[in-house]
């Protein structure tokens, strides 16, 4: 089970649970042609979830899984989240009360095996093993959360080879991090060392081996990733 280190601190957070928010960013849902749907437009967080063991603290290389000699996808994608970090147990957490929960922030990749998502969908599967496969949720340092003014006005970056891919702030969030905390402890409960991924802006695209992934959230840290 993966534990993270935290900034300036000898101190560690074992990983529980993993959550993820999707369709959390407006830029996000118009990149796959749905904006136009008012339904598509979420009411309520739309949650998934990874396997702990997809968790890698600050990993240098990620790969697409091999099974039986071949690799499962040929679409590897980015997706840079700022990820919660719960600090203690909660059932039905008040909103008003919900950043009590929080131990600190981290900037995470919500790696995806795009062609293997699209086609469980179709299928009307679950796509788990788009999103959980090992090293698909590559996380930095956390910083804790009385260093963060507010996590509300974060910009965050990703580049690909030094070209920016993913540029946007995150008060741009459909979702704010409150109501994400109160909605998932009431229908999950949360305990401590939950790690939540808040949603990914627009700029998601497909990466080749060989590239170099830099994502950054101001105040937070950043990520170095070589696809192998």
């Amino acid at each position: 089970m993966a534990e993270l280190k935290v900034k300036n601190s000898k101190e560690t957070i074992r990983v529980e649970n993993v959550y993820c928010i999707g369709k959390n960013y407006l830029e996000h849902i118009r990149e796959f042609d749905t904006a136009s749907k008012k339904d598509e437009v979420p009411e309520e967080p739309v949650i998934f979830l990874k396997p702990n063991t997809s968790v890698e603290m600050n990993p240098d290389k990620v790969s697409i899984p091999v099974f039986k000699g071949k690799g499962i996808s040929d679409n590897l994608q980015n997706e840079i989240e700022l990820v919660i970090i719960i600090g203690k147990d909660g059932v039905d957490i008040p909103l008003e009360e919900a950043y009590e929960y929080i131990f600190g922030y981290a900037v995470g990749i919500d790696f995806t095996l795009r062609d293997v998502q699209t086609a469980f969908k179709q299928k009307g599967l679950p796509w788990t093993l788009s999103k959980g496969f090992l090293g698909a949720a590559p996380v930095s340092d956390v910083v804790k959360a009385e260093d963060i003014d507010n996590p509300h006005d974060l910009m965050m970056r990703l580049k690909i080879n030094r070209d920016v891919k993913q540029d946007a702030n995150t008060s741009s969030m459909i979702f704010e991090i409150d109501y994400i905390i109160y909605y998932i402890s009431c229908i999950f409960g949360l305990k401590r060392g939950d790690l939540i991924f808040t949603g990914t802006p627009a700029g998601i695209m497909r990466l080749n081996k060989g590239d170099l992934i830099e994502a950054e959230i101001e105040k937070i840290g950043k990520l170095k990733i070589k696809v192998v």
